[in-house]
């Protein structure tokens, strides 16, 4: 199993290169080596309907050399936007296939595995099977729930705030940090704010998709963020403008709250696999039951004011036991700034 670990990081490495770009589909890289062990081709899935990561490769190879192919995930049996790539594993004369996980999709789910096992290629793995699931955590979730992947940031001081008493927000982080919240933005399908805070801050959000909740439709449609992108706005309240880049989503409220389980399940009806949420206290509180991931940016600073504004603001807690409990995924450095990375 050692024996081809480098080469599965290598595609791991390979299909990060699509990021945010492949949905609803999984994001696949791929190797091929020939008989010597030497690479011979490679290839990722660069976006959703166009070709396999294995069909990229493989088209790059001549049939009968007796070659090893390395993807990351069992190899798909079934067509879909594109033919199955099993089929043309076993028209190249693949002698071995060393996959990283199992497909989670049903429709595949061990079964392309077991037809390229019958046609005589020998099958190796799992290999770095945490590593891949952690590359698809999205997909599986999708796959294995029908639900959308929610991720959760927040930027705060060391003592948990986001703002001052008085809203002042700017900047709680450095400029490093802020760049990879960008880049953290673009692994999405969406990204989702609160009206709070467009009317606090009037920030862009630049991406191709947004969420907004606007319980009472109390946001200006000359906001920043409303100037870009196709907007989802969820609402309970009010009369919607015509706009034709804006969609309102009509959302029953409890406790004069947006229904978030309502929102969740509606963005994944919409195909919106995954959702970036950036909010307030409030609306991060709200989602904390169905986030999976929390991105956590702590500055060097200390607000040191009670009635300034916390990063969770919920409803009261009586026992430590009742609190959310987070695993650490990964600890990164964007000095002076620091992210925490956890998992449910």
């Amino acid at each position: 199993m050692k024996k081809y670990i480098n080469e599965m990081k290598r595609c791991i490495r390979l299909a990060k290169l699509a990021q945010g770009y492949t949905s609803p589909n999984p994001l696949v890289g791929c190797m091929i080596l020939d008989e010597k062990g030497k690479l011979a081709a490679t290839g990722h899935h660069t976006q959703y309907g166009a070709n396999h990561a294995e069909r990229n490769a493989l088209s790059k190879i001549k049939a009968g050399q007796g070659h090893t192919l390395i993807v990351n995930l069992e190899p798909c049996c079934h067509q879909g936007k594109t033919p199955p790539c099993t089929d043309i594993i076993i028209e190249k004369g693949i002698k071995r296939v060393v996959y990283g996980m199992k497909d989670p999709n049903p429709l595949v789910s061990g079964k392309g595995l077991q037809i390229l096992k019958d046609a005589g290629i020998e099958i190796v793995g799992p290999i770095l099977e945490k590593e891949c699931r952690k590359l698809n955590e999205a997909f599986i979730k999708n796959q294995t729930e029908n639900k959308t992947f929610v991720a959760l940031k927040t930027s705060t001081t060391l003592d948990g705030k986001i703002a001052t008493h008085n809203g002042d927000s700017k900047w709680i982080t450095s400029s490093r940090a802020r760049y990879q919240v960008r880049l953290l933005r673009k692994r999405y399908d969406a990204i989702l704010t609160s009206s709070s805070t467009i009317i606090a801050d009037n920030p862009t959000m630049e991406h191709r998709k947004k969420i907004i909740l606007d319980r009472e439709l109390k946001t200006d449609l000359n906001s920043n963020i409303y100037k870009q992108g196709e907007i989802y706005v969820f609402y309970n309240n009010g009369n919607p403008t015509s706009n034709e880049n804006i969609h309102y989503i009509k959302t029953p409220a409890k406790k004069n709250k947006l229904d978030i389980e309502f929102i969740l399940n509606k963005l994944y009806e919409l195909g919106i696999m995954s959702v970036f949420v950036e909010a307030g206290g409030e609306v991060n509180a709200s989602f904390l039951p169905y986030i999976d991931k929390l991105y956590q940016f702590i500055a060097p600073k200390i607000l040191g004011d009670n009635s300034g504004k916390s990063c969770f603001n919920g409803g009261k807690v009586n026992k430590i036991s009742d609190c959310t409990d987070l695993k650490l995924e990964d600890t990164e450095i964007f000095s002076p700034d620091v992210l925490l990375t956890y998992t449910k």
